[in-house]
């Protein structure tokens, strides 16, 4: 049995007054694929969003509970949230490159870490070779990122991440703006990834979630309705309103 890598304990999450998540219990197993499911407005993103701490940026946000890396408690005042960012990396719906070129997106993130200078082009070449990205790239690393395609432009997002060696990588719906073909590419990358990271990602494609996951969480108005193996949560739920949601019945 895998060992959990990242969790949420007891976790209430207010905007305002406005109680977004609550008491959600969740452990994220290393090495595995989960996906976060429900409708629009659940709180799958915002539960993303918690454990790399960008509710930091909204002044509003009140965080109760505890939310664990391994045994290192992500809201202990003495952690850097920049350390906590490269250990919990971030790859977002929309791809969002630097206006760089390939080369320096992957360099950026390291300089800022301090990474010394003759590792960097090794880095570089290993994160987009992991990200399927290299043979596409390697002629035209001077090339504007912003002049990829949508799909290069994810997977380099997601070599950016992958550079900075995070333990655990968050992925908020990382194919709702691409074609089914980069999708595909995307999916592929996943399934490598996971040998190396724990991947949590907010998907609304049931059948992505079918493909890549080895658990499902279930989650509608803030709770956590059900949460257990793939196969479980889409074909023999424990809960009357999972059935509905992946049977299709409201989205």
């Amino acid at each position: 049995m895998k060992k959990n890598k990242l969790s949420a304990e007891n976790l209430d999450l207010y905007f305002g007054e406005k109680q977004i998540l609550k008491n959600i219990n969740i452990a994220f197993p290393a090495n595995q694929v989960t996906s976060l499911i429900g409708p629009s407005g659940c709180g799958k993103s915002t539960l993303l969003r918690s454990f790399n701490r960008m509710h930091d940026l909204s002044p509003d946000a009140k965080i109760k509970g505890k939310l664990m890396l391994d045994e290192l408690d992500l809201y202990d005042k003495k952690i850097s949230v920049t350390d906590i960012r490269r250990r919990i990396g971030m790859v977002f719906q929309k791809p969002n490159p630097l206006p760089k070129s390939i080369y320096d997106n992957l360099a950026y993130s390291l300089k800022i870490h301090n990474y010394p200078k003759n590792e960097i082009p090794d880095l570089i070449e290993q994160a987009l070779r992991e990200s399927f990205l290299w043979d596409e790239v390697k002629d035209e690393l001077k090339k504007p990122a912003v002049k990829l395609s949508g799909g290069q432009q994810q997977r380099l997002c997601i070599a950016r991440t992958v550079v900075l060696r995070p333990e655990v990588i968050l992925m908020d719906e990382p194919c709702s703006a691409l074609d089914p073909i980069s999708t595909k590419k995307i999916e592929e990358l996943i399934l490598k990834l996971k040998e190396d990271f724990t991947i949590v990602i907010v998907t609304h494609n049931m059948q992505q979630a079918q493909r890549i996951s080895e658990k499902v969480a279930f989650m509608y108005l803030g709770e956590l309705v059900e949460y257990d193996t793939c196969d479980t949560i889409f074909n023999h739920p424990n809960n009357e309103l999972t059935q509905r949601y992946v049977g299709g019945h409201f989205g």
